[in-house]
């Protein structure tokens, strides 16, 4: 259908991994595995419930009727109830017993806990391939001399792949945070209305360890070493911003990368994946803007602006419990992966696949080098004799002027021939070149590239060697 909206995060960015994750069959299918566990676990601390009533559940987890339900949910108004229905006209022997002591939240609360749980892995998945291409990278260019930038103003040399641990460091350390969020998740339970855990008391004649025991169950069977201590009706929404606050570290990592990689493009450094076909403009046939970055750029704002919507959600709370944050949270959980994954694929896909272009480097290079040179002219010159003061005087009358050249006239720098010719510096040629040795500027860039790929970088690869190789194909 064309003629009602589509959500671009599905049509045109993330991924079909994570869209299955926040697809209505794995909502609502993890809602019935709850239903069943539920069941399970009060069959086990002895609640009448039969084996053939458990069958009947288990026989129908993925077969949903979504006419039905939502004819249900027109009706009654409530989405839970809807499916509550739904999944007992399938199981007519197990209707009375479908949750059974619990409150909405029992479906709703523990599904978002395990959809988060399976997006973070699969961001972990993303993360980790990035990781990879961008030690790839930085290995392979740890050697190549470039101009290095502060304030966007020409600074002193270092490498491509010094500058690309720079980017690797800030992933490496998004996915530290990562990884604490996942192994701190937990189900919100099974607490009932208010989390005081009041119907499951009176279900259990008011033995309140079975109660204890059902939640520990119930975790246990979902794959959670944990429910939440204490909830009201819902787990602290507080849960929701520290997910979202890494996805929005990651946000913050890539933009930073793609903005870079933009400026690059800009001075002809660097070309992302430009394909046979692939039209620059409409109007400038000649155009290769950097498209995959600047969409990074903009998923990662949408990502970095959703941080805050979970920020005033968790804030915005009230007493047990409040309504205003369910449309909300349908709405900012699942997009924020969408979005994150989207970019992250683009991510992987643009230093896999990008160009460096060693001769334009150089010529950016010689373009500042005289001026990034005079330090080393001057310790030259005073090794020859000349009285420093002087020489630093004379550097940078003759500086002044070379610039004055480029600046106003459009010229070349000629503030290296300007040094030759003062015989203050006793300079030869052949001394000028050994002081131009780019190799002798970039520092222990290359022995720092390695270093950290070896300590930092290979230690993470090796651990999630099994996540690597993930394809990373844009959809436009």
């Amino acid at each position: 259908m064309k003629d009602i909206y589509e959500n671009p995060l599905c049509a045109r960015y993330a991924s079909r991994e994570m869209q299955r994750i926040f697809s209505p069959d794995f909502k609502f299918s993890t809602w019935r595995k709850l239903w069943i566990a539920l069941a399970e676990s009060e069959q086990e601390l002895g609640l009448d419930i039969t084996d053939e009533q458990l069958d009947e559940m288990r026989a129908h987890i993925y077969d949903i009727d979504y006419a039905k339900a939502a004819d249900y949910e027109k009706r009654l108004r409530h989405d839970v109830m809807a499916h509550i229905r739904t999944y007992g006209d399938a199981c007519p022997k197990a209707r009375g017993i479908i949750h059974l002591g619990a409150t909405s939240c029992y479906v709703g609360d523990n599904t978002d806990i395990i959809q988060m749980r399976e997006a973070l892995v699969r961001i972990r998945k993303l993360l980790v391939n990035a990781i990879g291409a961008l030690a790839d990278f930085a290995r392979a260019n740890k050697d190549m001399p470039t101009l290095a930038y502060t304030h966007f103003q020409a600074a002193q040399p270092t490498t491509v792949g010094k500058r690309a641990c720079l980017w690797l460091q800030d992933f490496l350390m998004d996915l530290e945070r990562l990884e604490f969020e996942l192994d701190h998740l937990k189900l919100l339970g099974c607490k009932g209305t208010t989390g005081t855990g009041a119907s499951f008391l009176e279900l259990f004649g008011g033995d309140g360890e079975k109660v204890l025991e059902l939640e520990r169950k119930i975790a246990a069977k979902m794959g959670f070493a944990a429910s939440m201590p204490v909830s009201g009706q819902t787990y602290s929404r507080k849960v929701d911003a520290y997910v979202l606050n890494v996805l929005g570290d990651i946000a913050q990592s890539m933009y930073k990368m793609a903005q870079d990689l933009r400026l690059l493009a800009h001075m002809k450094e660097f070309d992302e994946p430009f394909e046979a076909e692939q039209v620059g403009s409409s109007a400038m046939a000649y155009k290769r803007n950097p498209m995959r970055c600047e969409r990074v750029c903009s998923l990662s704002r949408f990502v970095t602006n959703t941080v805050r919507n979970t920020a005033d959600t968790a804030s915005a709370q009230w007493l047990e419990r409040t309504l205003d944050d369910s449309a909300n949270r349908r709405i900012a959980l699942p997009e924020a992966f969408l979005a994150t994954d989207g970019a992250l694929t683009l991510i992987i896909n643009v230093i896999r696949g990008g160009r460096v272009y060693p001769k334009v480097m150089e010529k950016h290079l010689a373009e500042e080098m005289p001026f990034m040179a005079t330090e080393n002219i001057l310790m030259h010159a005073v090794t020859e004799g000349g009285d420093r003061q002087e020489l630093h005087e004379a550097i940078r009358q003759h500086a002044q002027a070379a610039a004055v050249k480029v600046k106003l006239e459009g010229g070349e720098n000629d503030l290296l021939e300007r040094l030759l010719a003062d015989p203050a510096f006793h300079l030869t040629r052949e001394a000028l070149e050994s002081v131009l040795d780019v190799r002798k500027f970039v520092g222990l860039a290359p022995e720092q590239t390695e270093s950290f790929l070896e300590t930092y970088a290979r230690p993470v690869l090796e651990k999630y060697a099994a996540d690597l190789g993930v394809r990373a194909e844009t959809n436009v």
